[in-house]
Parts: C-alpha cells; sequence; structure tokens
C-alpha cells in the first residue's frame, strides 16, 4: 500500500513537473526583454566568445552562460566586445542594448526567448530536488506537497521564465542543502564529494550564497554537540576532514567556474571602489549632484578607487577566488553603499527599508502558502512524525533565515523581492510537514489540500503575468503598484500585450508612450513617444509645473513605475502622477494601464494642480 501510494505521488510530481515546463516556456515566449535581461544575455555570449567575466560580475556566471548557449551554438556573428567601452561603467548594459539594435524587434524578442528556454531545466531541476527532499525528511505526500508549491509559486513562475539569476540560484541552493543534508545523515566521502559539488553550483549561481561556507559547518558543529556520546576522536576527525573537502571543492568549483581567472591574485593588488574594501572616506553626499533628488543613472559610478588593505601584511596574502568573483562583490557592495531611490506603499525615499522584503513576502506569496506555514508549525510543535531533529531542521530553515537577514540588512537601496526567491524552495521543503501530519487526522488534511488548492488557483489566476502577482491581502496585481514597484510589478514585459490591445484598438491612435519600458524600442509596438515637454522638464530639474506641461487630450500608455514618478529628477514633478486619480480603459498584462484623456478630463488635471490663488503662502 505505501509502494503504490508512493508511485502514485511520483506520477502526479512528474506530471505538475511537466506542467511547470510548459507554463514556463509559454511565458517565456509572450513576454518582451525584461530591464536585466539584454545585459545578462549579451555577457552570456562574452564569456563564450572571449572568455571575460568583467561583464555583469555582481552575478556568478553560471546562469548566463547557459542562457546563451543555444545563440553561440547557431552561430552568432554578433560579437560582444565590438561595442564594450572600457571607460563605461557597468559596460554590460551598453552591450546589451548593443545586442538588442543589431537584430530586429521581431529577432530580438525571439533570441531573448531562446535563451529563457535554455534556463528553464535550471527551475524543473529545482522542482525535482523539492520532491525528493521532502519526500526524504517527510514521506511521498510531503514531497509532493513541496513540488506543487514550487511548480506553481507565481514567483518562480514569473522569473523562473527569465534569463536573470534568481530561479536558478534558488534551484541549486536547494540542491546544495539536500546534498549536504544526506551527507550529514550518511558521513561517507562520496557524499561529501557530491555536496561540494552542490556548494559550488550554488556559488556559480548568485552570490548570496556564500553564507554557506560559514552556515555549513556551524550545522556539523550542532550535529556534533548532539552525538557527543557516542562520538569518538576518530570520527570527529574524519568528519571534521570531510567538511574540509566539501569546502574545498565548493572553493575549487569557483575557480573552476571562472575558468580560474586572477585566483590567488594578491589582496593588495585589487582595485575597489566600495568603501568597505577601498577604504575611501569620501562623503557619499559628495558623489551626488546637489539638487538632484534622486541621482542621475550614471552618479553611482563616480566612485574613486583604493584598497584598504595594500602596505598591510593581509595585502600580501593571495585570495583564493576568482578576480571577478572578489570585484563582483565590491561593485554589489558600491551599489548597496551609494543607494538609491526606493519605493514602498506610495513613499519614495533615499535608500530602502530594512523591512522591505518582509512586507513584499506578506503581500506577494499567495495567502493559501501563508495558511500551509502556520499548519506546519503547529504540526511541527504538535506530532513527533512532523519534525526533525533540530540540526536537521536547520538544513532548511537556518540558509533560508540566513537569506532574508542578509539581503534585508543592505538599506542602501530596495527594489526586488526576488533577491529572496532563493530561500522560497528550502521554506517549501519545510512547509511540506503538513502532508505527514494531514494523512492521520482528517481535519488537518482537509484544511490544508484547501489552502494548497487555493494558492495554486490564485496563482494561475494570475498567469501569465505571474511577475505581477500580488495577493488577494491588497486586491491582487491590479492594486500592487500602490505596494510595490520595480521587478514586482514592471519590468518592461508586457511590450507584446500592449501591442495586441493597439491592434484591436485602431481607434486609439496615435498612443503616447510614457513609461519605464525597458528596453523595446517604442515604435515597434506601435506607439509613439510622449511629447517633448518632459524633456524639458527633466533638463531644467525644476519642481515647478507651468501650463504648457500638463498632459494633453489624447491616449496614453503608462507604466506602473511612471505613475508614481519613478523616473529620477522628475519624480516630484511628473504630470502623469495625475493619472492615478483615474480610471485606465485598458491595460497591458498589469504592469502597463492605457488611459483617454478628454479635452475636459485634461481642463480639469489642469486645475487640480494649479496652486490656490495667492500663492502657498497666503
Amino acid at each position: 500500500m505505501r509502494q503504490t501510494k508512493g508511485r502514485a505521488c511520483a506520477v502526479m510530481a512528474g506530471a505538475i513537473l511537466a506542467l511547470q515546463g510548459a507554463l514556463l516556456a509559454f511565458s517565456a515566449a509572450v513576454h518582451t526583454p525584461t530591464i536585466d535581461e539584454p545585459a545578462h544575455l549579451g555577457s552570456g555570449i562574452a564569456i563564450w566568445q572571449s572568455g571575460r567575466f568583467d561583464l555583469y560580475c555582481v552575478n556568478p556566471p553560471l546562469v548566463r552562460a547557459l542562457a546563451a548557449v543555444p545563440l553561440v551554438a547557431s552561430g552568432l556573428e554578433w560579437r560582444a566586445d565590438a561595442d564594450c567601452p572600457e571607460s563605461v561603467p557597468r559596460r554590460e548594459f551598453a552591450v546589451g542594448t548593443s545586442f538588442l539594435r543589431s537584430r530586429s524587434f521581431g529577432e530580438a524578442v525571439w533570441s531573448v526567448a531562446l535563451a529563457r528556454w535554455a534556463c528553464i531545466p535550471l527551475v524543473l531541476w529545482g522542482g525535482l530536488v523539492c520532491y525528493r527532499f521532502a519526500r526524504e525528511l517527510y514521506g511521498p505526500s510531503a514531497g509532493l506537497m513541496a513540488a506543487a508549491l514550487w511548480c506553481f509559486c507565481p514567483n518562480v513562475l514569473g522569473h523562473g521564465s527569465l534569463i536573470t539569476p534568481d530561479a536558478g540560484a534558488a534551484a541549486m541552493g536547494i540542491t546544495a542543502c539536500w546534498l549536504y543534508w544526506r551527507w550529514l545523515r550518511q558521513r561517507r566521502t562520496l557524499e561529501a564529494l557530491l555536496a561540494g559539488l552542490g556548494l559550488a553550483l550554488a556559488e556559480l549561481t548568485k552570490m548570496t550564497w556564500v553564507i554557506l561556507f560559514g552556515l555549513w559547518p556551524t550545522i556539523w558543529g550542532l550535529t556534533r554537540c548532539r552525538a557527543r556520546k557516542r562520538q569518538t576522536n576518530g570520527t570527529v576527525t574524519t568528519e571534521a576532514l570531510q567538511l574540509g573537502l566539501i569546502l574545498l571543492v565548493g572553493l575549487y568549483g569557483i575557480n573552476m567556474g571562472y575558468a580560474f581567472e586572477g585566483t590567488c591574485q594578491r589582496l593588495g593588488d585589487y582595485h575597489f571602489v566600495s568603501r568597505a574594501l577601498g577604504g575611501t572616506n569620501i562623503p557619499l553626499d559628495r558623489l551626488r549632484p546637489n539638487g538632484n533628488r534622486f541621482g542621475g543613472p550614471t552618479d553611482r559610478f563616480k566612485v574613486p578607487t583604493g584598497n584598504r588593505f595594500r602596505g598591510t601584511w593581509l595585502g600580501a596574502l593571495p585570495v583564493p577566488l576568482p578576480a571577478n568573483y572578489l570585484l563582483g562583490i565590491d561593485v554589489q557592495k558600491r551599489d548597496f553603499e551609494l543607494g538609491g531611490p526606493s519605493y514602498l506603499r506610495g513613499e519614495w525615499q533615499w535608500g530602502g527599508w530594512w523591512y522591505y522584503y518582509l512586507y513584499g513576502l506578506a503581500v506577494k506569496v499567495p495567502l493559501g502558502v501563508w495558511l500551509l506555514g502556520l499548519l506546519a508549525v503547529f504540526a511541527g510543535m504538535r506530532w513527533r512524525r512532523c519534525r526533525r531533529w533540530l540540526p536537521e531542521e536547520f538544513v532548511t530553515l537556518a540558509p533560508a533565515a540566513a537569506v532574508l537577514v542578509l539581503v534585508s540588512s543592505q538599506t542602501g537601496f530596495s527594489h526586488h523581492l526576488r533577491y529572496v526567491l532563493p530561500a522560497f524552495p528550502l521554506v517549501y521543503v519545510s512547509i511540506s510537514r503538513v502532508a505527514a501530519a494531514a494523512a492521520r487526522h482528517r481535519h488537518l488534511g482537509m484544511l490544508a489540500a484547501v489552502a494548497l488548492a487555493g494558492a495554486v488557483a490564485s496563482s494561475l489566476f494570475t498567469y501569465p503575468h505571474s511577475l505581477s502577482y500580488f495577493n488577494e491581502l491588497v486586491g491582487g496585481p491590479r492594486n500592487g503598484h500602490w505596494h510595490l514597484l520595480d521587478s514586482n510589478i514592471d519590468w518592461g514585459q508586457d511590450f507584446l500585450y500592449l501591442k495586441a490591445w493597439a491592434e484591436r484598438h485602431p481607434e486609439a491612435r496615435p498612443v503616447r508612450a510614457a513609461g519605464f519600458f525597458g528596453v523595446v524600442p517604442l515604435t515597434e509596438v506601435g506607439l509613439v513617444d510622449y511629447h517633448p515637454r518632459l524633456a524639458r522638464l527633466a533638463a531644467s530639474k525644476s519642481p515647478h509645473l507651468d501650463d504648457e506641461d500638463y498632459l494633453e487630450p489624447g491616449w496614453y500608455a503608462v507604466s506602473a513605475h511612471r505613475l508614481h514618478g519613478g523616473v529620477g529628477d522628475l519624480t516630484s514633478a511628473a504630470p502623469l502622477e495625475t493619472l492615478l486619480h483615474l480610471e485606465p480603459v485598458g491595460s497591458a498584462g498589469y504592469s502597463i494601464y492605457i488611459y483617454h484623456i478628454t479635452p475636459e478630463e485634461a481642463d480639469r488635471l489642469r486645475q487640480a494642480r494649479q496652486p490656490p490663488p495667492g500663492g502657498a503662502g497666503s
């Protein structure tokens, strides 16, 4: 009976994974390139063409190199080095723009879709590991639940169909933790080698996973404390050597992934840009133009280089890491030090919030998953079958908590919930313990089934616009822009849907584009640029609006990001914010809204923004 149940769960898990693959493939084909994707793709192509890892060094190379395989294998003629000026900071974005301009709109969309499809196996592998990990911990039903939570998670469906590394990092992170847990169970050399390989793959997807080098020895120490009555010096020594082997294999794998570029370069020979590593003490305010509320797009790069270790004994030490791995950490730290404009619940500020990601989880994770989480806590406290001994729980919960704490501590800017996506599968495996109790407690099982079905239905109701998913707590994705922006809802992905809307409504001519639309040429989707008065506003940096700067009557396509004024100097002055008080006549996905401004509405909007008679001080 138990074997039959196990086989049935395995078949159902396979079907769920196949469905996820189809959902990801379709989503990858119908969405236009997002803001960061061309830079990732161009940087991945550069790895295969010239073996350079400096482009997009803030992320390790595995995912972008995998994404570039179909294009490089097809005999791509475009060269990433052709338009890569050394004087431009973060050159990967210039490379990405060059790649898109080298081909027609249709070819660019098709090329990005091919690259996205190449990354889907990573996401499917993550689902398979969720199933295996939860099954080995809590049984076949738990494995099926963990697979379902992963496969239908709207955040996984949204980012798993992109070239960006977050979903791949989640898949490789759960793989590494699963292999490490298997080593903890058996303490054999083969398992240690596999755990080291998993560690290397995780590190090559996202630098966030550097925390595992500290967490895993801590977890092993806890297991040793628990087993102290039966441990011997020989056993402890053997296990310590195996743990060292895991860490060494992981470190070697990182260097191999970078083709040993700059490995063991002396610490004093680096040129760092962050204050933490460079040691520069120039006040950050001097690096931003005066009077510019949010800074310009290149301000964050005007930072002097330095090296606080040069001239010390530490500077003579070789660094056992690839040069661009350490430099990527340095650049990322620099970006957080300089900060950036951040948005939360209608409020803009320079810098972020420590609770930003907690809030993002509250509004972008299905309510059914939250209910399952509460049931998992209850089941773990109530029934022994639903809990493992503490160090084994740490294999899943400690890395997830560490990811959340690490990301939340970087408050220079708060933009993307995807930064905590690597924690998701670890939490899903822990939640799946509910299934172990549900088999024996009917009422708990019914409640868990309803919660899981509700989570899946909520996610699929928003699909294929999973990137813009928000749960029912805030009214769904239609109201999402009142809470979060950027890749949480509007990342330039819905241009094809905007084009389809324009084709269905020939009466809407011309449609003026005024949005944070990313990298797609407006003319390719039948739009015209917003009138040039907006450019004059940007040049003047003046918060004052003349009559001519108000919206004219006509049709407008405005992204959610721009509705809330998210474009640097225009944040405090953009007339587009007045559209928040109007009802859109249509939308493209949940990230672009279409408005029809009549002459009467244009006059009303102008009057609404006029100062009172006599000035503000009357």
